[in-house]
């Protein structure tokens, strides 16, 4: 393409650029993140002697995206407790999950949270460790989701039925 040719095009590329600047941000994909917040909770179950592999259950999965969407566009949450009264278990089940149920939530006032910020918010509070630690705890689903101003992460820990 010639200079020229480019020329008239330019001002189609600075209105199409336009238009995304203005444009709603697209939800992003924290897989990884949430990837990494599972080999973590792996970890600290190795350091505490766990002989079992902790697996990615889909179930649980969905209960933790429920409850990271619900904390995210409810800044009045800020634990375990959903808008609608729902625990991590009641959410587990809903989801269709058969065992016993519990969670670890983050949050962070920012657009974006990392694997460290996760793990000093649930490393130093007891009651987190200890779900986090239980070997019992073989099955996990981790969610986040994030806004210009806040960061969720959610994980859901199961003990099949």
């Amino acid at each position: 393409m010639k200079v020229s040719g480019f020329l008239r095009v330019l001002p189609a590329i600075a209105v199409a650029g336009g238009a995304l600047v203005v444009s709603p941000a697209a939800h992003a994909d924290n897989s990884r993140l949430n990837e990494s917040v599972a080999a973590n909770v792996y970890t600290i179950q190795k350091q505490h002697g766990c002989d079992t592999e902790i697996k990615i259950n889909p179930q649980l999965r969905l209960a933790a995206q429920w409850h990271a969407n619900d904390v995210l566009n409810n800044r009045a949450l800020d634990g375990d407790i959903g808008s609608d009264g729902s625990t991590a278990q009641s959410r587990a089940n809903a989801a269709g999950f058969g065992g016993i149920a519990s969670e670890t939530v983050a949050i962070n006032p920012a657009l974006a949270i990392s694997g460290v910020e996760i793990l000093n918010q649930w490393y130093y509070r007891p009651d987190y460790m200890a779900i986090m630690s239980n070997c019992a705890n073989t099955q996990i689903g981790v969610w986040s989701e994030n806004s210009l101003d806040r960061s969720v992460v959610v994980a859901v820990y199961g003990q099949p039925g």
